[in-house]
């Protein structure tokens, strides 16, 4: 009984930790270094948030990822999914309103996933460790009208 109860706390606190994303929901837009990155979230509902992205760059095929955020036993978590790769979960580590830093120290690259809110631009990156080295990529997103 008393672990279904932190059971159920645990995941009560999980989907209000999805709805805390709400300021992550719409359509953004990115362009750097000649491509252009277009990320969609849909508001929170239920616990669990979709997106998809797309980035294009020139005499390249435009590569699509999709995306969820979803309130599950060890938290809200980022599950990132990409071409001929098995979903990658992040869990959602604590942090100020109006930041998301989904960690997953066991994935190779990346092992953040971080949103932000610049003023009304939404910032993205990813960042890890690759031989030992820190890597970060970094977009900045402006809502697409």
């Amino acid at each position: 009984m008393i672990l279904a109860a932190l059971l159920a706390s645990g995941a009560v606190a999980a989907v209000a930790d999805v709805d805390r994303l709400s300021w992550m929901a719409g359509s953004w837009i990115a362009e750097k270094d000649g491509a252009t990155v277009r990320e969609t979230w849909l508001p929170p509902l239920g616990g669990v948030m979709a997106g998809a992205g797309q980035t294009n760059r020139p005499g390249r095929k435009p590569f699509v990822e999709h995306m969820k955020i979803t309130a599950e036993p060890a938290g809200a978590t980022f599950t990132a999914v990409l071409p001929g790769q098995p979903p990658t979960p992040f869990v959602l580590k604590p942090g100020p309103d109006g930041e998301a830093v989904f960690e997953n120290l066991a994935h190779d690259y990346p092992q953040r996933v971080i949103y932000r809110r610049c003023g009304v631009d939404l910032c993205a990156a990813v960042e890890g460790a690759v031989k030992g080295a820190l890597r970060r990529e970094e977009w900045r997103y402006t809502r697409i009208k």
